[in-house]
């Protein structure tokens, strides 16, 4: 066959700038239509131009052997049609045109788009096969390119680009979609690549043209030199190895940059690796002709270029030494390596270094050394039994720097991919990583030529209703809900020391013993439990082993008990773990641990008020720093909760208080929350309407209203279960912090603080709205209105309604005797003020913060502090000024 006819649509060559602007400005024009382009249409031009490089494949590659003077025809003929049918193989079903992808169920669309205009740099030792591939992968993405040749190469590199242009015009392609430079020098390769128009730089060739296409401005994906080494371990099969290597390294002559350039043997096996070399093609050079060699392999320490793609005995002659007419590659035998040894440096053609190591071990630090030295991030081989040897073939994987570590593969066949392992994706540029200084480190396809966008809908995060697995309620339920512990061996009650004094855990042991338990208890238990006294606990659990923890009392004793369950069931876990700050728990960097393992965990309330019997929280105070930890996990949640009003009927009226508010501020947080839902809202409502009608009796009745008892201490746990599932919000954050600061009950602290953060929630316009996909817009004034029209309230304007609300919080903490202020609560004013700042930005780190409607300023924090330090009512910042000189005129 002929040698092929050059045509161009230029209508003179591209020589000069000027020239290039009209061929660039042809190709943009051409490829702004070609983007408008159906798939459809893009695969016919993508099947008809790979098919036509197809059957170009021998005049091609005579065109490219004859002009460049480097490799052998046969070898770029496989080359040609690898690039024209395993690439149109792997691709001819992609998606790359308009939407490639979507996932209906999460809402996402993904969008291809053509990066634009492609600037393709192409080598001397590829022309042929480089141009085709990037011609068809620019094709299948819509993308224009325009081709940069090697001078040595530019009749072969434009007549391929001409051939695959014609046959994509023929099929339907916009005129143009593909240009090249005819006369190509430095100057244009650069114009090109720094062009304002290229959107993208694919460069293929010499270390410097790589360095100049990443150092243009331009998004390039650059592919940097290999020096491929080959290792041999003893249990390789060695005539496979030698097959392998020899056919690869004589392949086109060796100008491919995944070929190997070295083959390092390990001992036992390197006489019989080298005998078998002889014997089949290779030249072993004495010491002498090494030396020879060593002198046309570089010039002034870089690649020869007359070697390049040169046969085993051309380059013999080069140096003057004879070798046999059937000599495919000369080896040279060495043991440095080092800048120094020519044999250690990538060579392009039929030379190759041999390297004895001691063992697997010493072969593996040659290897690295060698691609460190000059083909970091490219190919690296491994020859051993691939099937009894998966740790070498680990190790190897590990230690080499490539991305492309291949096993018992010939390296110029096996790194182009899809030949020698079938997931290897097919690919004529070879991607070498941050190692190599390029962009990707896999084989460049249609993906990396493709902007994709991605569609994003709006939706809601998956929310849930956790729960204990069993909740006993009712006056006298506790001895029957304990039966559920039957068959249990161990109990270890966490009390504290008042109510193991008083007597009120007989009760629970005499049962619990009746059941055939042991029983320890641990009663040690004080307001606001430390790391401390948890500690102390574990102690005394690990050296008891139950399989029963039952945490009997307020909030305090069951913190305790949930902090030390955590511990005694995993004993590596480190408290700051659970205590590290997460803005969404599903998320958490640290995951907590199963639960329920060693012990079931079960909740027996004597206050009406935390909760905790029901959530997964629990807050621990880290003596040494005074610090007050909020934990919170669902694997916290008690396993059994026993909500026995009987055991509060004795509750004194400042417990009956406190309790109370801090059940009305767990359920109108709750309610307000950013994740509150329809499962939620009911039992925050109920709980909030059980207090309302209940609490004052039961605080001014006590036992002579036990009716009223019982249904506060039902709320208590509905309110406890609502947050439980919604979370809660900045009163709490800021409770947590400025009772840990001043030693204030938690109930207290919140009641001192929750009227100010309804105002302060309650505003149209917030400055910030806090950020969940389910939370659309502000909407506490309408959920607080909700509250006040479900209790009943008054009001006929939402605004109305929420000072109705806030109009009965504060009538409610009269009747409950509740401090008007913080600073009538007892708080120094110099101390607070000194602290307050601390306790503003503490709150806003609080793990409370993220569910509460408005996302805070640490400014607003404080502000809420001040204001309820002094029983002001809080006023927007922006309010403020015009509120004060009003009292300023006032006062007047």
């Amino acid at each position: 066959m002929s040698t092929p006819k050059q045509r161009t649509y230029t209508s003179m060559p591209t020589a000069d700038l000027a020239g290039l602007e009209i061929v660039i400005a042809r190709v943009r024009a051409a490829q702004e239509k070609f983007a408008t382009y159906s798939q459809a249409q893009v695969d016919a031009i993508f099947r008809s131009a790979a098919l036509a490089a197809a059957n170009a494949r021998i005049p091609l590659a005579r065109l490219a052997a004859e002009e460049t003077g480097m490799g052998v025809m046969e070898d770029k003929v496989l080359k040609n049609h690898f690039a024209a049918e395993y690439i149109y193989n792997a691709y001819k079903d992609e998606k790359t045109c308009g939407v490639v992808g979507e996932d209906a169920e999460a809402g996402v669309i993904t969008i291809a788009e053509p990066v634009g205009l492609i600037c393709a740099i192409v080598p001397t030792t590829n022309p042929t096969s480089t141009t085709i591939f990037k011609a068809l992968i620019s094709l299948k993405t819509r993308n224009g390119v325009i081709f940069s040749p090697h001078p040595r190469a530019k009749r072969a590199t434009c007549e391929a680009a001409r051939l695959v242009l014609e046959a994509a015009v023929a099929a339907g392609a916009p005129e143009g979609i593909i240009g090249w430079i005819d006369v190509p020098s430095v100057e244009l390769s650069e114009a090109l690549m720094h062009h304002p128009a290229v959107n993208l730089i694919l460069a293929t060739g010499g270390p410097g043209m790589v360095r100049a296409a990443y150092s243009s401005g331009k998004p390039a994906i650059g592919v940097g030199p290999g020096n491929t080494p080959a290792v041999i371990d003893e249990h390789a099969d060695i005539k496979r190895a030698v097959a392998s290597i020899l056919m690869s390294k004589t392949f086109d002559n060796g100008v491919i940059c995944a070929s190997e350039q070295a083959v390092v043997v390990v001992d036992e096996v390197y006489e019989a690796v080298r005998d078998r070399f002889l014997r089949h093609g290779g030249y072993i050079l004495s010491a002498a002709e090494a030396e020879a060699v060593r002198g046309v392999l570089l010039r002034n320490g870089s690649l020869n270029a007359a070697i390049v793609g040169q046969a085993a005995t051309t380059i013999a002659g080069m140096a003057g030494i004879e070798v046999p007419p059937a000599t495919k590659v000369l080896i040279g035998e060495v043991s440095e390596v080092s800048e120094a040894e020519a044999f250690a440096h990538e060579k392009l053609s039929p030379t190759l270094a041999m390297y004895r190591a001691a063992d697997f071990a010493q072969a593996c630090d040659i290897a690295a050394g060698l691609v460190a030295l000059g083909g970091i991030g490219h190919t690296s081989v491994l020859y051993t039994d691939q099937d009894l040897q998966p740790a070498r073939v680990r190790v190897f994987g590990e230690r080499m720097k490539t991305a492309r570590v291949l096993i018992n593969t010939p390296a110029a066949q096996g790194g182009i991919g899809d030949l020698y392992n079938f997931r290897l994706a097919p690919s004529l540029t070879l991607g070498c990583g941050s190692w190599g200084g390029n962009s990707i480190s896999e084989n460049v396809g249609p993906q990396h030529l493709l902007n994709r966008k991605m569609v994003a809908k709006r939706a809601e995060n998956m929310l849930w209703h956790k729960l204990p697995r069993s909740i006993y309620i009712r006056r006298g339920c506790l001895p029957f809900a304990l039966e559920d512990l039957r068959g249990k061996r161990r109990c270890m009650i966490v009390t504290d020391r008042f109510l193991f004094e008083k007597g009120y855990v007989d009760g629970t042991v005499d049962i619990l013993k009746q059941l055939g338990m042991e029983v320890e208890c641990f009663y040690e238990v004080s307001a606001d439990p430390t790391l401390g006294v948890v500690r102390r606990a574990l102690a005394r659990a690990n050296a008891f082993r139950p399989d029963v923890i039952l945490a009997l009392g307020g909030g305090s004793p069951m913190d305790a008990a949930k902090i030390m369950w955590v511990m005694y069931e995993q004993p590596d876990v480190h408290f700051d773990d659970l205590a590290l700050r997460f803005m969404d728990i599903r998320k958490r960097i640290y995951r907590f641990p199963k639960l329920g393992v060693k012990a079931q965990l079960v909740a027996v309330p004597t206050t009406s008020g935390t909760g905790s019997e029901v959530t997964p929280f629990a807050v621990v105070t880290d003596e040494a720093t005074g610090v007050k930890y909020p934990i919170a996990d669902y694997e916290l949640t008690p396993s059994m909760a026993i909500i026995d009003a009987n055991l509060v009927m004795d509750m004194p009226k400042s417990l009956t208080a406190a309790g109370g508010i801090d059940a009305v501020t767990h359920a109108l947080e709750a309610y307000v929350s950013v994740v509150a839902n329809e499962f939620s809202d009911g039992q925050a409502l109920e709980a909030l309407r059980l207090l309302k009608e209940n609490l004052p009796s039961a605080y001014q009745e006590g036992a002579r209203n036990p009716r009223a008892r019982e249904l506060v201490h039902s709320a208590a746990t509905l309110a406890g279960i609502a947050f439980a599932n919604a979370f809660l919000g900045v009163c709490h954050s800021m409770a947590h912090k400025l009772g840990a600061e001043f030693h204030l009950p938690h109930g207290l602290a919140n009641a001192l603080l929750i009227s100010n953060v309804v105002r302060y929630n309650a505003a149209d316009i917030p400055t910030k709205q806090t950020a969940f996909s389910q939370y659309d817009r502000p909407k506490s004034v309408l959920r607080y209105a909700q509250v006040a029209r479900h209790l009943g309230l008054g009001g006929t304007r939402d605004h109305e309604r929420v000072a109705k609300l806030i109009e009965w919080i504060e009538q409610l903490k009269q009747t409950l005797e509740i401090p008007a202020s913080i600073q009538a609560a007892g708080v120094p004013e110099a101390e607070f003020l000194a602290a307050v700042d601390r306790i503003a930005e503490a709150a806003f780190d609080d793990q409370c913060t993220g569910a509460n409607p408005r996302y805070p300023l640490v400014s607003e924090i404080r502000q809420l502090l001040v204001d309820s330090y002094y029983g002001r009512a809080y006023v927007e910042a922006y309010e403020r000024g015009h509120v004060v000189s009003v009292g300023l005129a006032a006062n007047g």
